[in-house]
């Protein structure tokens, strides 16, 4: 596969087998991940992958704590509110993926149901946790995104899905209890992966892009 036909294919995964990625192809992929540029290469990421007992684990407890209600207290806030055409883009995406699920807009449950499988992870065999020292700013979280990127599209040249979910830092402390973290280590987000089952209905859903007019300004 191609650098283009990766970044041209690749699509979040919302629905996964059960099957293991095995480790030595997951070692590889993490190795190449692992190339990903920095500022001044100080690669400031921070990686925790989650599997078997230890992913069952956390998503118990990060599926109890939605059902229970309990507020999410993120290491880094999220937007309060999308506004204009990022709101446009954003309601798009959410009916693009829940007129494949069959949620229509009034099903409450259904609703509540599609968000909970994000904590659910999807039924993914593996979660990756990537965070940083949680003094850095917004500037040293781009190349935690770089190195996101990277890593999905690595993922995606050997035929594993994955899907980049930003309601896994809603609960920071489990994560930190997962892998014996100190305070200092914040969670950004965490990416679901294994390799995708065809038959959800979610995994068929597509998106759009702006055109390059839109988000590219040429000059000189």
């Amino acid at each position: 596969m191609s650098l283009v036909d990766a970044i041209t294919s690749r699509r979040s995964t919302r629905g996964f087998l059960p099957d293991q990625v095995p480790q030595d192809v997951m070692q590889h992929v993490f190795e190449i991940a692992q190339q990903a540029p920095s500022n001044c290469n100080t690669q400031p990421w921070k990686v925790f992958v989650a599997s078997g007992e230890v992913k069952d684990r956390l998503r118990d407890q990060l599926v109890a704590r939605l059902e229970q209600g309990v507020p999410g207290q993120p290491d880094f806030p999220y937007v309060s509110r999308w506004e204009g055409e990022y709101r446009q883009r954003q309601v798009d995406c959410a009916v693009a993926l829940y007129n494949e699920m069959g949620i229509a807009r009034d099903d409450k449950v259904g609703r509540h149901q599609a968000i909970r499988r994000n904590f659910e992870l999807f039924d993914a065999p593996h979660i990756v946790f990537l965070g940083m020292n949680r003094d850095f700013g917004a500037t040293i979280s781009l190349d935690v995104g770089i190195y996101a990127q990277t890593l999905m599209l690595a993922m995606h040249a050997f035929g594993i899905g994955s899907c980049a979910m930003g309601s896994m830092r809603a609960y920071p402390e489990l994560v930190r209890e997962a892998f014996g973290l100190g305070e200092d280590t914040g969670i950004l987000l965490g990416i679901s992966f294994g390799y995708e089952d065809p038959d959800v209905d979610a995994n068929r859903t597509r998106t759009l892009r702006e055109p390059l007019s839109n988000a590219v300004i040429f000059k000189g």
